[in-house]
C-alpha cells in the first residue's frame, strides 16, 4: 500500500520547526536558511496545505535507508518549479534556493523511483475527487504534439516529422475530460501515432482498469480501432474535422488535449526540448501539469471555503 505524507506530532523541548515538510521535523534542513517567497511559480500556502499530504515519504523515513534530506521539501518543490515555468538552466536558479546540484540531485531521483509518477498521480486523483469524478476515469482522449529539440539533445532521441516540418521530438498524451494526464511517452518526431498508440494503450489499459473510451484524430485510423477492441476491450472513437466549413471550429472532444498543449506550453521549458534523455523530458511535462493540477486544487479549495455557512447563518433573526 502506498505511504502518504503525513506528519505526526512531535513532542519535544526544541524550537518548532519553521516548515511542516518531514525534510524539517526529522531531517537536516533546519541547518539551512529560510527564503522568501516572491516568484510567481513559488507555491502558495494554499497549494502547499492541499498537496503536502499527497507527497510520498522519503525512503529514509520507512526505513529504506538513506540519509535524511539536507534542504526543505517545499523549497525543493518551488526551485524545479521555477526551472520549469521560467526555462532557465539548472546552473541559472537563483541563488535563494538550495545548490542546483542538490535540486538535480532531488529531481534526478524523484525520476529514477517512480516518485514524481507517485506523486502526480496523486494529485490528479485528488484534482478528480474534488470536481466529482471518480478517480479512475472511464473516458479519454489521446494526441501528439511535435516539439522542435535543442542542440543538446542526441540524434538517436529525435527526428524529422514531415506533416510539421519539424526536427526533435514528439510528445504523447492521454489525457482524461478534464484534460489531466494520464500517461505521456516522448519519441522521436518521426515516430508513428498509430504504432506509439499501440505501445501505450495497453500499459494505458492495465493503469486504467475502468477505461472503455478514447477518443482521437484521423492520425489514429486503421488497424488500431480493431486491434484495441478485441484485445484490450477499448473502443477508439475517431473524431474527424469537418472540412466544409471555414474558419476556427472547436472540434469535439479534442479540444480537451489541444488544451492540454496549451497549458503545457505555458511552462518555457517545454517550449523546445532541451532534455538529453526522454525520461527527463517525461519529467518536466509531469512537473508542469502537477503545478496546473496543485493551483486548480487550491482554487476549488478556497471556493469550497467560501460557500460554507458559517454556524448559525441562515437563522431567523
Amino acid at each position: 500500500m502506498p505511504l502518504l505524507y503525513a506528519v505526526a506530532a512531535v513532542d519535544g523541548n526544541s524550537v518548532p520547526p519553521r516548515c511542516d515538510c518531514f525534510a524539517h521535523r526529522y531531517g537536516n534542513a533546519g541547518d539551512h536558511r529560510d527564503r522568501v517567497r516572491r516568484y510567481d511559480s513559488d507555491m502558495t500556502d494554499a497549494e502547499w496545505a492541499a498537496v503536502r499530504d499527497l507527497l510520498p515519504v522519503p525512503a529514509w523515513m520507512s526505513g529504506r535507508g538513506g540519509r535524511p534530506e539536507g534542504y526543505c521539501h517545499r523549497q525543493l518543490l518551488d526551485a524545479i518549479r521555477y526551472l520549469v515555468d521560467n526555462g532557465v538552466k539548472w546552473a541559472a536558479l537563483p541563488a535563494d534556493f538550495p545548490p542546483y546540484k542538490r535540486v538535480h540531485a532531488f529531481f534526478t531521483r524523484w525520476r529514477d523511483t517512480g516518485l514524481l509518477t507517485e506523486f502526480h498521480d496523486r494529485v490528479r486523483a485528488a484534482v478528480r475527487t474534488a470536481h466529482g469524478r471518480d478517480p479512475q476515469p472511464t473516458a479519454a482522449v489521446i494526441d501528439s504534439q511535435s516539439v522542435k529539440a535543442a542542440a543538446s539533445v542526441h540524434s538517436a532521441t529525435r527526428g524529422y516529422d514531415g506533416a510539421k516540418n519539424i526536427n526533435g521530438r514528439k510528445r504523447h498524451l492521454v489525457v482524461d475530460t478534464l484534460g489531466l494526464l494520464l500517461m505521456i511517452l516522448v519519441t522521436p518526431a518521426d515516430a508513428g501515432d498509430r504504432a506509439t498508440a499501440a505501445d501505450m494503450l495497453p500499459a494505458l489499459k492495465a493503469k486504467f482498469r475502468y477505461l472503455r473510451r478514447i477518443w482521437a484524430d484521423s492520425g489514429y485510423t486503421g488497424d488500431l480501432v480493431t486491434w484495441a477492441n478485441t484485445k484490450l476491450a477499448l473502443i477508439v472513437e475517431i473524431v474527424k474535422r469537418t472540412d466544409d466549413l471555414s474558419g476556427f471550429r472547436i472540434v469535439p472532444r479534442r479540444w480537451v488535449a489541444e488544451r492540454t498543449f496549451g497549458w503545457l506550453m505555458r511552462s518555457r521549458r517545454l517550449a523546445r526540448d532541451y532534455e538529453t534523455r526522454t525520461d527527463s523530458a517525461q519529467a518536466m511535462i509531469l512537473w508542469s501539469m502537477t503545478m496546473v493540477m496543485s493551483r486548480r486544487l487550491a482554487r476549488h479549495r478556497r471556493r469550497a471555503r467560501s460557500v460554507t455557512p458559517r454556524p448559525g447563518a441562515g437563522a431567523a433573526a
